[in-house]
């Protein structure tokens, strides 16, 4: 009897002490793939698993149940894991927990579901945030004009605007591309597309899809827009019922003291902006700083802002890397001047020494909505036609992974508000 208790005891020791958790690390030196490993852990979602979020624990981990599928996954993506028992799960889950300590476990609780707000002829590699999903393998589908205005935003969790200039004006390429090919062809589809759904110009179409938009988050979704979708949907939101554009964008000539009759009030992120009145330059307003920066590539960093894990979650996930320190890229929309961005929104990258705001995050009503400046996190400056970036020789871009972040984001398991 006392044998078989003996060997019941060292049985039940084995049980325990075995491996019950998957932890994903996302410090520097233990990860191999960043990216991939954001597509780990939505897959495990996927699957109607739960997992944690580890808010400033090795970089920003991940745990995960163990499972001998997520194993596998792991391996076949490349992605660095390490199986730890259930007495060390719990011993990290203490620590994070520890009032002196700057971390939280953030519970992941559903795959969202993914929007790109795109052209449809678009290839994944025409943005840096359909290539990142594609590379870390998070599915997400494409929508325009048409789902916008027909109310189907209200299917997905998350939506990211793709390089799109919401005023009308062709992403004012008119001086340097107006003779090309793809601009004639992408300013007759879009005509067509404008009358197809009932408008006489392509600004009233592209006006009423940035209000859709703004519904969607001020109802609770949550939107993340790059380079010039951020400034450019603002600008549309603050001239509402104004004409902006010129004869060669929009046919009749823009109203007669457009600037005075800016509505700064309808925005999300941006204020008391100058508009770029002249076709013939490749601006849209002071919002952007591309043309105000006096910064060589080689010295070219924004920093990310440091938040209270326990106490400022969101903005605290939004910034999880193994960096503190992010290498700047340019874009139509490089940064943010900071004297136009609202008091109420936060700077959660910044390059101090050139004065500008990189990365930017809000709420609007319900939902939120986070501008990151710049084209391709990889791509320093990069320019119509040029190829595109293997994230494969990326796999641990800081510039992308705050992409994910925001990705992740809609997971996250929302604390009740204190009333």
């Amino acid at each position: 009897m006392t044998r078989i208790i003996l060997f019941l005891g060292i049985v039940l020791f084995s049980v325990q002490s075995f491996a019950s958790y998957i932890l994903i690390p996302m410090d520097a030196e233990s990860q191999a793939e960043h990216l991939k490993a954001y597509g780990i852990t939505y897959w495990t979602l996927e699957r109607q698993l739960k997992a944690k979020w580890l808010l400033n624990y090795r970089g920003g981990s991940f745990l995960l149940p163990d499972a001998e599928d997520i194993r596998k996954e792991c391996q076949i993506r490349g992605v660095s894991f390490e199986v730890i028992s259930d007495s060390k799960a719990n011993e990290i889950l203490e620590l994070i927990s520890s009032p002196s300590q700057n971390m939280e476990a953030v519970v992941l609780e559903k795959a969202p579901k993914v929007a790109v707000y795109s052209p449809k002829g678009n290839q994944p590699w025409d943005d840096a945030v359909t290539m990142v999903l594609t590379y870390a393998e998070i599915p997400y589908e494409v929508v325009y004009d048409e789902e916008v205005l027909s109310d189907q935003l209200l299917l997905y969790d998350w939506l990211h605007l793709h390089h799109e200039d919401f005023t009308g004006q062709y992403g004012k390429f008119y001086r340097a591309y107006r003779s090309a090919p793809w601009y004639i062809k992408n300013k007759r589809d879009a005509e067509a597309l404008a009358t197809k759904l009932g408008y006489a110009k392509v600004s009233e179409a592209k006006r009423d899809v940035a209000l859709k938009i703004r519904d969607y988050v001020i109802g609770g979704g949550f939107m993340f827009a790059m380079c010039s979708a951020t400034d450019s949907f603002d600008i549309a939101l603050s001239a509402e019922g104004v004409d902006i554009c010129e004869p060669m964008f929009d046919g009749d000539p823009s109203e007669s003291g457009y600037q005075g009759k800016i509505d700064y009030n309808r925005t999300f992120a941006f204020k008391d902006y100058t508009l770029e009145r002249s076709p013939m330059v490749y601006e849209f307003s002071t919002i952007d700083m591309t043309t105000k920066r006096r910064i060589k590539k080689e010295l070219d960093y924004f920093s990310l802002m440091d938040y209270s894990a326990k106490w400022d979650p969101i903005p605290c996930m939004l910034v999880q890397n193994h960096t503190a320190l992010v290498k700047g890229f340019m874009g139509q929309t490089t940064s943010f001047d900071p004297r136009t961005v609202k008091a109420n929104v936060l700077v959660m990258g910044e390059n101090k020494s050139n004065g500008e705001a990189r990365y930017i995050h809000g709420i609007r009503g319900k939902g939120f909505f986070t501008f990151y400046g710049g084209h391709d996190p990889e791509d320093y400056q990069h320019r119509v036609g040029d190829a595109k970036t293997e994230l494969a020789l990326h796999p641990n871009s800081p510039g992308y992974r705050l992409i994910l972040n925001n990705v992740l984001f809609p997971a996250a398991k929302k604390k009740k508000q204190k009333t």
